[in-house]
């Protein structure tokens, strides 16, 4: 089914404090499940708002009642089990979904430029209409004034529209979203999944409906692609709802913090380094619904405040962290728990080493003379754009593929986990606790242990007992997550591990990864996630690959 819509009813033009979306006392139940109590909400004209929570909150289910409430036929027949969703008539409404696929037999820039074609059309009546008046009699008054009329009138219709630079902006767009030459102009229906959802994000974005609905839009994106969303979002006339993970691209995009949280909408105003804030103040008010949520909310605010410490003073970076280490004399109790988990994994100095590789495809090189080394305790991140060869590096780690030339060489016999292969073979069959108890490490640890590992990833008694068939995309991962954490390998390697799990998910994450003994290979576009975890980054950029001591906030600084 496709997923991707534009809905237009009438023609609207929002003024003053109009509210655009009213969602009033609803409550929202699949069968037996409770997804929302008694929720409120309201966007205006200009609101630019950010829903997180976590996987199975109803983010999702909460666009799609919008969705559904504005009366278009493709939308899922979904109805609030209590209240109502009310949405100003003739409002221009767009959704995208991380799931959404364009289909057809026209190529990606066609497509593009049929979603002008009423400017088009605007254009080709303006130049009959000129033509037109060449051929009018000179003593033809009416005729002259009324094509004149028409011109002028044709003129402001195509201004009203943005219509003169329509072609710079497709351009602009496929340019920043990675697409190539050859692939703008390739059919969609030969476009793998992640290329259609890029194209279908531009598409969207480029129809600029009064309001946007977003569902993880970075998933599928670069750094340099979500920089470019990030300068679009922020450059729209119109309002949007963002559900997303990537911290970074909140901070930069929205002016107000949803959080879905015990089936209630809590909001709080500004981006999301001003909801960290807040939310630390709310929640020693409150019974705290998860033990170590503060915790994790005091290492996201240190984070915060290392990122702005870096870009002032890159230098430094190293030396504030070194010191910060110093002053901690008593471990979190977070740690103590990830630290526990560890106690028997004992990692070599040395585990891999790469040696001037070499990959090409079709007689184009990817990369060459790419040399490093893996030691214990290294998190190195592998970032650069699209399509760059990050991945492809990665399989020539795994072994999955061969370089062209050059080594790559485990140390004394060490054998890496891939998460992305881990979740992809996760026996649907099993339930999390035989799953992850089974593994190595778990194996030979006390159940107690085990089990608060379990419970700091969020898994309570009665999740343990599901199916992994059972369970969300995001609670998925966080199975796989536990079985690479405990598999006993010292080394670790993700393909953009956030795309798959919420909030609070990667926090915890990180924490685990921090403490790992072990070494870890990642590559991300999450920002905030890098600046957390990696120690040191290879950059790809304009066919080269080079080496960088330390995280993307201080990688940024020295760029610029």
């Amino acid at each position: 089914m496709r997923m991707i819509w534009f809905l237009r009813t009438g023609s609207w033009k929002a003024q003053g404090n109009v509210s655009l979306i009213r969602v009033q006392n609803v409550t929202m139940r699949f069968e037996d499940r409770l997804v929302l109590r008694e929720a409120y909400f309201r966007l205006q004209k200009g609101d630019r708002v950010g829903f997180i929570g976590q996987n199975g909150t109803g983010k999702t289910t909460l666009l799609k009642l919008i969705l559904a409430q504005s009366g278009h036929a493709s939308a899922d027949d979904i109805a609030p089990s209590e209240g109502k969703v009310e949405i100003t008539p003739g409002l221009s409404i767009g959704y995208f979904s991380q799931f959404s696929e364009l289909e057809g037999d026209l190529s990606v820039q066609e497509t593009l430029e049929a979603v002008f074609a009423p400017v088009r059309a605007l254009e080709k009546e303006l130049e009959e209409v000129s033509d037109s008046m060449g051929r009018i009699s000179p003593d033809d008054d009416d005729a002259m004034n009324a094509a004149m009329t028409r011109q002028s009138e044709l003129l402001e219709e195509i201004e009203l529209r943005d219509g003169w630079d329509y072609p710079t902006r497709i351009d602009i767009a496929l340019n920043k979203l990675g697409f190539s030459e050859t692939y703008r102009h390739r059919p969609i229906n030969q476009l793998s999944g992640g290329w259609r959802n890029r194209a279908a994000l531009a598409k969207i974005l480029l129809e600029q409906p009064d309001l946007l609905l977003l569902d993880e839009p970075t998933n599928y994106l670069d750094i340099e692609g979500v920089a470019w969303l990030e300068q679009w979002l922020n450059q729209i006339r119109g309002a949007f709802l963002l559900v997303s993970h990537d911290r970074h691209f909140l901070d930069k995009v929205v002016n107000r913090i949803v959080e879905i949280e015990n089936y209630h909408l809590h909001e709080y105003p500004g981006d999301y380094s001003a909801y960290v804030i807040e939310k630390r103040f709310r929640i020693k008010n409150l019974e705290r619904q998860f033990e170590h949520e503060e915790e994790l909310l005091i290492y996201e605010a240190e984070a915060i405040e290392d990122r702005r410490a870096t870009a002032k003073d890159p230098g430094g970076a190293l030396k504030r962290k070194l010191a910060d280490v110093k002053k901690r004399s008593q471990p979190r109790p977070a740690d103590v728990i990830v630290t526990d988990i560890y106690q028997g994994l004992r990692a070599r100095a040395n585990l891999f080493r790469a040696e001037c590789v070499e990959k090409s495809y079709d007689e184009q090189c990817l990369f060459s003379n790419v040399s490093f080394e893996l030691h214990a305790g290294d998190r190195l991140a592998i970032v650069g754009p699209n399509g760059s060869g990050k991945t492809t590096l990665l399989r020539l780690i795994t072994g999955e593929e061969s370089p062209d030339a050059g080594r790559l060489l485990w140390e004394g016999g060490v054998e890496p986990i891939y998460f992305n292969k881990v979740l992809a073979e996760l026996d649907p069959k099993d339930t999390v606790a035989h799953a992850v108890n089974v593994i190595d490490m778990a194996f030979h640890a006390p159940r107690k242990q085990v089990n608060r590992f379990l419970n700091l990833l969020r898994f309570s008694e009665m999740d343990q007992k599901q199916r992994i068939g059972t369970l969300s995309g995001g609670q998925r991962a966080r199975v796989a997550l536990a079985l690479c954490l405990l598999s006993g390998s010292p080394v670790i390697l993700l393909d953009e591990p956030t795309n798959h799990l919420d909030m609070t998910s990667i926090q915890v994450m990180e924490r685990a990864l921090t403490h790992f003994p072990g070494a870890v290979i990642v590559v991300s576009h999450d920002r905030f996630f890098l600046d957390k975890v990696a120690t040191r980054l290879l950059v790809f950029e304009e066919g080269k690959v080079k080496e960088i001591t330390g995280n993307w906030a201080i990688y940024e600084a020295s760029i610029g």
